[in-house]
C-alpha cells in the first residue's frame, strides 16, 4: 500500500484504491480493458508492462490494488475462483511430503482439493479443531506442518479461532498460517494485522456481493512468496477475466455498507431463532452465549451475515430449507439476497462420512440486506411448516 492509502479509512480505500480516473477522457469510472494483447513500441517496448492478457490486464491490476489496500497488504492476486486461488497458494508452498494442518470446520471444496487432488501428489492432511489452541499446539508438537489453514468464522458452524494466537503457534513451529477470510470479509476482520501470513478469499461471496461473478483472491505481504504466487498465476493461468474483475471491483465499493446491513439483519434473525421453541441450537458469534463471542468481538468489528441453526432432526432441517420464501434455496452465500442452504446435501456433501461432516440437523442462512421484518416473518413461517 502507498502511504496515502495507509492514511485512509476502509470505506475510502474500498471506493478509491486502484480506481484513478481515466487520464485520456477523465472518466471517473476506469474502463474495462477487454484486449487480450497489447501493441509494443519495438520488440520488448511494453506499455505499462502489459503484453498478453494472461500475464496482465489493467482491470485485473486495478482490482488487485484494491484488494491489497482493503486488507492492508503489500500484494494481492485475483483468480477465476476461490479454489483456483487456494490451489495456486498450495502449489507455491507445498512439496511432496509436506503436510497441511486443516481446521475441522471448513468449506468442503477446500478439503476436497487437498484430500483428493493434492494427496495423490504426496501432500499430507491432518484435521484439528483450530478454535482449541491447545489442540493445535499438541498437533504441531506431534508432527510439524508446512501450512496451518483456518476459516474464522468457520463454514458452516461459525467457530471462532484466535488468529493472533494461532499465528504465534504456527510461526513457532515453522508453518505458514493461512486464514480464509471469506465469511468476515476485510470490512470486518484483518487477519494480516493479527499475524496471519496469507489471506484467502472466495470473492464470489461478500466481496463481489451480488451473486453475479465467480472469483478468488490471495492477499499477503511476503515478497518472495508473492513472486512465486505471481509466477504460478501466470504459468498456470487461472486468472480472473476483465469483466469478472470489474464486477468484483464494483462490489467492493459498497462492501463496508453491505457488511453493516448483513450483520444487523443476521443479528435480528439469530435472536429470533435463539428464542424459538422449534430450534435446538443457533450458531452465530454475535450471540452472547456463543463460545467464541468475546473473541469475535475483539478481532472483528461486527459479526457478519451468516447464521446456522440446528433443528430437532434432519427431516425437520430439510423441511425448513424447502419452506422459506424470501430466503432462496441455493448454494453459495454473501450476496445481497438471502439464501438458505442444507450443507449436508449441498455445499458440504463432499465431506460426508469424514470428521468434517456437517450434522444433518443443520441449516445455514446467508442473511441478505432485505427489510429485516420480511426476513423474520419468512423464518417464522418456515419454522411452523
Amino acid at each position: 500500500m502507498t502511504s496515502q492509502n495507509a492514511a485512509r479509512g476502509f470505506a475510502s480505500l474500498a471506493v478509491h484504491a486502484g480506481q484513478e480516473f481515466d487520464p485520456t477522457t477523465g472518466a471517473v469510472i476506469p474502463p474495462v480493458h477487454f484486449s487480450t494483447t497489447y501493441a509494443q513500441d519495438g520488440i520488448g517496448g511494453l506499455h505499462g508492462g502489459y503484453e498478453y492478457g494472461r500475464s496482465g490486464n489493467p482491470t485485473r491490476t486495478a482490482l488487485q490494488r484494491q484488494l491489497a489496500a482493503i486488507e492492508g497488504a503489500a500484494h494481492a492476486f485475483s483468480f477465476s475462483s476461490g479454489l483456483a486461488a487456494e490451489d495456486t497458494l498450495l502449489r507455491a508452498v507445498l512439496r511432496p511430503g509436506d503436510e497441511v494442518l486443516l481446521s475441522n470446520d471448513v468449506y468442503g471444496g477446500t478439503y476436497r482439493l487437498i484430500s483428493r487432488v493434492l494427496a495423490p501428489w504426496g501432500i499430507g492432511l491432518r484435521i484439528v479443531d483450530m478454535s482449541d489452541l491447545s489442540a493445535v499446539a499438541a498437533a504441531l508438537e506431534e508432527r510439524p506442518a508446512r501450512i496451518v489453514w483456518v476459516e474464522t468464522p468457520s463454514n458452516p458452524l461459525l467457530r471462532i479461532t484466535d488468529i493472533a494466537g494461532l499465528a504465534a503457534l504456527g510461526h513457532a513451529a515453522g508453518a505458514l498460517v493461512v486464514v480464509d477470510n471469506t465469511f468476515a470479509s476485510p470490512a470486518l476482520q484483518q487477519p494480516l494485522a493479527l499475524g496471519a501470513d496469507v489471506v484467502v478469499h472466495s470473492t464470489t461471496k461478500y466481496i463481489g456481493g451480488h451473486s453475479d461473478v465467480v472469483g478468488g483472491a490471495l492477499v499477503l505481504n511476503d515478497d518472495a512468496l508473492a513472486a512465486e504466487v505471481g509466477f504460478l498465476q501466470f504459468g498456470v493461468g487461472a486468472v480472473s477475466g476483465p469483466l469478472d474483475a470489474w464486477l468484483t471491483t464494483r462490489g467492493i465499493k459498497t462492501l463496508d455498507l453491505r457488511m453493516q446491513q448483513h450483520s444487523r439483519n443476521a443479528a435480528a434473525v439469530a435472536e429470533l431463532l435463539e428464542g424459538h421453541d422449534r430450534v435446538a441450537r443457533v450458531y452465530y458469534p454475535g450471540l452472547p452465549g456463543h463460545p467464541g463471542h468475546e473473541l469475535a468481538a475483539r478481532q472483528m468489528s461486527a459479526f457478519g451475515g451468516i447464521v446456522s441453526l440446528e433443528l430437532e432432526s434432519g427431516e425437520a432441517a430439510r423441511r425448513f430449507a424447502e419452506s422459506t420464501q424470501l430466503f432462496q434455496l441455493a448454494e453459495s452465500l454473501g450476496g445481497v439476497e438471502s439464501l438458505v442452504n442444507y450443507p449436508d446435501a449441498m455445499t458440504h456433501a463432499s465431506v460426508r462420512g469424514t470428521e468434517l461432516a456437517v450434522p444433518e440437523e443443520v441449516v445455514r442462512l446467508s442473511v441478505g440486506i432485505e427489510t429485516v421484518d420480511d426476513l423474520l416473518a419468512d423464518v417464522e413461517q418456515a419454522l411452523r411448516v
